[in-house]
């Protein structure tokens, strides 16, 4: 038996938002039926970020495959020339034991959370849906919109532009110009890009609430808290909002809801559901045009383990095994 090795450009090649949709709804609905194992992340602590240690198992959907994914997050890495998320994921047949493949997570990491974003506004937005805001204009944001298209037919992107020495913001509002063609618009005042859009994206790594109010109906993917103390939406919208989550265990550890639950300003009580609760339909997901709906996504093992099954399986057809 061989282990196969894959970079991200072999990952790139293949792994498409639309593919990364697909695969990630299938293991989101395994997860929603039982069909899968996946204790909570764990952490390893630095001074300057952390490494995570991912594992899960699926057995259900046509997926039947276990792995593990090591991720380091590291805020400040721009000054070495290198991505705040570096990933490595290993799969494992869960016949034997054996590492079938070694492959780059980085990328998939990106691609799948941002999967897991449009799988959550296919199922909690309008459908008429036009119109999204974004809070964070990394790599994050340009995969959550890449995918989120494959789901919603968006026709303007209003943007946050934190300071005026912030050039991310720009490159982002180019970009979104020039690969989708869409009309976008940069605004320092941050009200202005979280209210009157019908999809809302969030992925800073702030640790203070930066979205302070949104419009009726609107949908809100809270994806920037992902460690302890981290959190982005004022907690006064949770009370107010639909709150769906990917994870109990980790949502309550590290997502949206951590600091809020800690402080005592939200309880279990105020979270409707689980995302593969709704994706296997054991709960509905919008029932109400006016009602904000919001996604605290933390990243899943489940997610990166389907989406390397998914690169892993066409090689294997490939080389016609």
């Amino acid at each position: 038996m061989k282990t196969l090795i894959f970079t991200k450009k072999d990952i790139e090649k293949v792994l498409t938002p639309s593919l990364a949709n697909k695969t990630v709804e299938k293991a989101f609905k395994a997860y929603g039926l039982g069909e899968a194992d996946m204790p909570a992340k764990s952490y390893l602590y630095f001074k300057k970020g952390n490494l995570r240690s991912m594992p899960a198992y699926i057995h259900g959907q046509g997926l039947d495959i276990a792995g593990i994914k090591s991720v380091t997050v590291h805020p400040g890495n721009a000054i070495y020339g290198l991505p705040t998320v570096i990933a490595v994921i290993i799969l494992a047949d869960p016949k034997n034991g054996f590492p079938l493949a070694i492959m780059d997570g980085t990328y998939l990491t990106s691609i799948r959370t941002g999967a897991a974003g449009a799988l959550a506004v296919k199922l909690l937005s309008r459908k008429n849906s036009r119109i999204a805001g974004f809070v964070g204009c990394g790599t994050q944001a340009r995969t959550q919109l890449a995918c989120i298209l494959e789901v919603r037919k968006l026709i303007s992107v209003k943007i946050w532009q934190y300071n005026a020495m912030d050039e991310i913001a720009p490159k982002f509002k180019n970009w979104v110009q020039k690969t989708y063609k869409l009309d976008a618009i940069i605004s320092p005042v941050i009200d202005e890009v979280t209210t009157g859009v019908d999809i809302l994206v969030t992925t800073t790594p702030s640790r203070r609430p930066l979205v302070n109010k949104v419009s009726p109906g609107t949908h809100i993917n809270a994806i920037g808290a992902d460690a302890a103390g981290k959190e982005e939406i004022n907690p006064k919208i949770l009370k107010q909002a639909k709150v769906v989550i990917d994870d109990w265990a980790q949502a309550f550890h590290s997502g949206e809801i951590n600091v809020p639950v800690r402080k005592r300003e939200l309880t279990k009580k105020d979270i409707y559901a689980g995302l593969g609760d709704i994706v296997a339909g054991k709960v509905k997901g919008r029932t109400k045009a006016e009602e904000i709906t919001l996604f605290d996504s933390t990243g899943l093992a489940i997610q990166d383990v389907s989406c390397g099954l998914y690169r892993l399986s066409g090689a294997q057809r490939q080389a016609g095994h």
